[in-house]
């Protein structure tokens, strides 16, 4: 008698294989989507900081209004966004505290970013301990 196919044997040793796999995969891609947020997150930041240095190459002075029209209207700087992620208020220091701050959330993660430029107090969860001009996230 010759018999073609697998034994039950066989096939749970594989599907159990398959499981001790998936078990160490899974937690290893878990956070990816988090991250990837985070990204979106320090990529907007940096953006911003674009939009703010042109404004203020025009203007000599930071603005606390932005616009995704293009041109910006006066008084705002072009930047917007990206969906899913949103800015707080856009703090700017005057005088010798020259300088501006600003923190994005994203409605997927609970973690929040910051950067700050110039002489001006950090907005949450950046510090003064946090490199300038560089984003953070906590």
């Amino acid at each position: 008698m010759n018999r073609k196919g697998f034994t039950l044997i066989e096939l749970l040793i594989v599907v159990v294989i398959i499981g001790i796999l998936a078990a160490i995969a899974i937690p290893k891609f878990a956070n990816t989507k988090e991250k990837a947020y985070i990204s979106s997150m320090k990529s907007d930041l940096r953006n911003m900081v674009t939009a703010e240095e042109a404004y203020f190459a025009d203007s000599v002075k930071y603005t606390t209004s932005t616009s995704c029209i293009n041109p910006a209207p006066a008084g705002n700087a072009a930047w917007c966004p990206t969906i899913g992620n949103s800015a707080g208020t856009i703090t700017v220091g005057t005088g010798t505290a020259s300088g501006w701050s600003v923190s994005l959330t994203n409605i997927n993660t609970a973690k929040s970013c910051a950067i700050y430029v110039g002489a001006v107090t950090p907005t949450a969860p950046a510090t003064t301990a946090d490199a300038e001009g560089a984003p953070v996230c906590r």
